[in-house]
């Protein structure tokens, strides 16, 4: 067992206050006051996944990596409203409830209990964090960590268990897999801290693993990935100098090191199983994607929110997740397979993140992104937001001009904004920019993101019309208990989702 050199406070922890801090009370409430009118068409429940530590934490809290998972669940149907959260119980998080407290420190203080206080099969291993974002893909409902086996969750957000996919990934995947909504395909990454330090795999439909875990040539350390994309041909992964350093972490320092000098690298991952397209380029890191695609003529773009550093932990280079100082703002890396080159154009310079698109055009050629964005206050923390933005690429693509929409929330801090087509309004997808398509991706429905006001801490789920959302919410729903800020969530329909397949077996 190793600890921090230096004490920790946890009450000059600013992601662990305030509206950050986190809730302990799981919370069961049907009528919820809705200020406005819900549309008729939403039918289903929007989720969001994000930290929020159990018991309050021992030795280092390094947001947004560290925390317990909670699912928080909005039920929308005929105008109406339910809600209910939950703690991803993972065996790590029932032995704390046992004892009364935390146990397991955080990721930079290496605090690992031993025997003693959890018993032999949990004694010396690491907490799984399954705390940054739930999905669903043939009937199984995912909570996510950043590098580990997802937790199996029940449509009541009851825990099931740890998923390994019939035991076919063991290692588990990263918290941003992606779905091609044409195929009905997941495909995911995940990083590790010793050979094979990358692999990539490729679940059906039905479930079932039917690529993988593979391997990535010409990977040789161990390096931080939080997001990916996917194309039509290729699984696209940014692979930036954020390399894992143990030995810091356990004296002190950060967990990762950012080594600029060694340039940030695309791989273009053939989803054929071809051999890898690399791409290199001056160091810069990325949290989050909003979308990439095939262009015709063989390249793939790349639209992502582009950051100087990671800005975790002790990295002198950078700020966290989130803050204004160095932000570079949303940006677009077109990058030549054959070549092997990367341009990148900025199409914004705003202080934003969490890009969102209509998930149905997800792969494909599209023209929405929504994203969490700073109105320019400078009383906000890292991670903070109170506007919302979007972005209309345009047929002529990003050198024609982007456009943006922007909704101002005042006193409120937004979260990610996440689509709720509305039913029937078809896939999304389009030829794309530069085909003067009219692409409608990210109209006929509506964006909905919790809010927390800062003036009396109340939170609500915000609606927001897709085809103006610049002129705010035409519904909020109070929610019973405050959410607390950050991170991904997802809607899901009641009606039949395609390539849904058969319900799950019970995880492995």
């Amino acid at each position: 067992m190793a600890t921090r050199a230096t004490p920790f406070d946890p009450t000059r922890v600013a992601h662990l206050n305030g509206r950050f801090a986190p809730v302990t009370e799981e919370v069961d409430a049907v009528d919820l006051p809705v200020v406005g009118e819900l549309p008729a068409g939403l039918d289903g429940v929007y989720l969001r996944n994000g930290p929020n530590p159990r018991f309050t934490p021992v030795g280092s809290y390094l947001y947004p990596i560290d925390g317990d998972g909670m699912l928080h669940g909005v039920w929308l149907s005929q105008g109406r409203a339910r809600y209910r959260n939950r703690f991803v119980r993972t065996p790590a998080m029932r032995a704390e409830e046992a004892a009364g407290h935390a146990l397991w420190g955080g990721l930079e203080s290496m605090i690992l209990p031993g025997p003693d206080q959890v018993g032999e099969e949990l004694a010396n291993t690491f907490k799984p964090l399954p705390d940054i974002n739930v999905v669903e893909h043939a009937g199984r409902l995912l909570a996510l960590a950043e590098s580990d086996c997802p937790f199996r969750m029940s449509p009541g957000l009851d825990t099931l268990g740890r998923e390994t996919f019939g035991g076919h990934l063991p290692a588990g995947i990263t918290a941003h897999p992606k779905t091609d909504p044409v195929t009905g395909e997941m495909a995911v990454f995940c990083y590790a801290l010793e050979p094979p330090y990358l692999t990539w795999s490729v679940i059906g439909p039905d479930g079932t693993v039917t690529s993988g875990p593979t391997p990535v040539a010409g990977v040789e350390d161990a390096s931080m990935i939080h997001d990916m994309a996917l194309t039509a041909r290729y699984l696209v992964l940014v692979l930036a100098p954020a390399f894992f350093d143990l030995d810091a972490a356990m004296s002190g320092g950060s967990v990762l090191a950012w080594r600029p000098e060694e340039g940030t690298r695309f791989a273009l991952i053939p989803r054929d199983g071809g051999p890898v397209r690399w791409a290199r380029d001056e160091a810069f890191w990325l949290w989050h994607t909003a979308n990439a695609y095939d262009t015709a003529d063989g390249n793939v773009i790349l639209d992502y929110i582009q950051w100087p550093t990671p800005g975790l932990g002790s990295d002198p280079g950078g700020s966290r997740a989130g803050s204004g100082s160095a932000h570079q703002g949303l940006t677009r890396a077109t990058v030549d397979p054959a070549a092997g080159t990367v341009r990148r154009v900025q199409l914004d310079d705003a202080r934003v993140e969490l890009p969102r698109i209509d998930d149905r055009s997800l792969g494909r050629a599209y023209r929405t992104i929504a994203v969490a964005a700073g109105s320019g206050r400078t009383d906000l923390i890292s991670g903070e937001y109170d506007a919302l933005r979007w972005y209309d690429l345009g047929d002529g693509g990003p050198e024609s001009g982007t456009a943006a929409r922007t909704w101002n929330a005042g006193d409120l801090s937004v979260g990610e904004p996440t689509f709720a087509p509305e039913p029937g309004t078809g896939t999304g997808s389009s030829p794309g920019p530069g085909s003067g398509s009219g692409s409608t991706d990210g109209t006929g429905g509506f964006w909905l993101t919790f809010a927390t006001d800062r003036t009396d801490g109340t939170s609500w789920l915000l609606v927001l019309p897709a085809e103006d959302p610049a002129r705010g919410p035409v519904a909020r729903v109070r929610i019973p208990v405050r959410v607390p800020l950050g991170l991904h969530g997802v809607w899901l329909p009641t009606e039949e989702r395609p390539h849904r397949g058969a319900a799950a077996p019970e995880p492995a």
